[in-house]
């Protein structure tokens, strides 16, 4: 943002090594431009261009090829304008109105060979006065009064602020898992958990590990005993048949 201070400041925007000059023949009418009635396999003068801006105000300078003396320059202060004109058949021609020190003004046709030199000269007349009208509207703003109403943030006379500080939610755990690696099973759907297979029917059968060879022979002994047959009943029944028939016998 140029002030005033850097307005006597001159910046060079472009800068083309070869533009042709030609003379125009006077406007007619309002008709549109058209290079084809200008003498383009005759320029009248051929240069370089440079084009400068000091503040808002763009100068388009002819200057000879190799001394840069000035030939001619135009004063440009808005584009597009009348010191800045398109012509309606070509994009790499355009007129331009050259003004002395004296205030005398004519108006020229000037060309380029390349079009990417025509669109670079019209890109920097472009940027240039679209900086100068963002920086009108910003002082624009500037100058306005702020009628917009201005958010309070302050406490109020007697307002607090409660601050809740390391005081942080819990947070689920999940179960911790076994050694091995699984995790616990769920309970059963009744609630209620089986007791384990009782094991006293093995408990005298089985030796117990490390134990001697003596009391496992005492186990069998007791087992051998307790489980010993009564005596036989056929022997006791036949001698009381024996002893029935000896008594009647005997009567």
């Amino acid at each position: 943002m140029a002030t005033e201070g850097q307005s006597e400041y001159e910046s060079v925007l472009c800068v083309k090594p070869e533009v042709n000059v030609y003379r125009i023949p006077p406007r007619a009418s309002n008709r549109a431009i058209r290079a084809a009635d200008w003498k383009l396999d005759a320029p009248d003068w051929t240069g370089r261009m440079r084009v400068t801006a000091r503040g808002k105000l763009v100068f388009v300078k002819l200057e000879d090829k190799i001394t840069g003396e000035l030939f001619a320059q135009a004063p440009v202060e808005e584009f597009p304008g009348l010191t800045v004109e398109t012509v309606s058949d070509s994009s790499r021609y355009f007129v331009l109105r050259i003004q002395d020190d004296s205030g005398r003004s004519a108006f020229i046709g000037i060309g380029f060979g390349d079009r990417g030199d025509a669109f670079d000269f019209n890109v920097a007349l472009q940027d240039h006065f679209k900086w100068v009208k963002q920086d009108d509207e910003f002082k624009k703003q500037a100058q306005a009064p702020d009628t917009t109403p201005k958010l309070d943030l302050g406490f109020k006379e007697g307002q607090t602020i409660t601050l809740n500080i390391g005081q942080s939610k819990k947070k689920d755990r999940s179960r911790p898992q076994s050694s091995g690696g699984f995790g616990l099973l769920p309970p059963p759907p009744g609630g209620k958990i089986a007791p384990p297979p009782s094991k006293s029917s093995n408990h005298n059968t089985q030796p117990s590990e490390g134990g001697s060879n003596t009391g496992f022979l005492l186990d069998l002994d007791t087992s051998n005993s307790n489980s010993a047959a009564p005596s036989n009943p056929t022997t006791t029944a036949s001698s009381d048949l024996w002893g029935d028939f000896d008594s009647v016998s005997s009567n």
